[in-house]
């Protein structure tokens, strides 16, 4: 039997994924951590790794989590989405 799933086990693999800014809030987002994306939307940069830009490598928490994009506030931890993508990125964490 695997241990529930929360943010703290996780290893912010959600982090990993393309991250659109689609809200009103999403404008209190520093400039410097989003990009344009093929003259169609805006997102979060990514780091060359494939990780959120705003994740600290080093306790794999959001630097900006208070005012994080939507569907980062969106996301849920253990839901569907979240199952699949963990079984995606799992082979990263042996």
């Amino acid at each position: 039997m695997s241990e529930e799933i929360s943010c703290s086990n996780c290893k912010a693999l959600c982090c990993r994924l393309e991250v659109r800014l689609i809200d009103d809030a999403d404008e209190l987002i520093p400039v410097e951590l989003t990009e344009q994306v093929e003259s169609l939307y805006y997102a979060m940069k990514r780091e060359e790794d494939g990780w959120c830009i705003a994740l600290n490598r080093e306790t794999m928490l959001c630097t900006i989590y208070e005012k994080r994009p939507f569907l980062c506030r969106e996301y849920e931890v253990g839901d569907y989405d979240c199952i699949n993508e963990r079984k995606k990125f799992q082979h990263l964490f042996p």
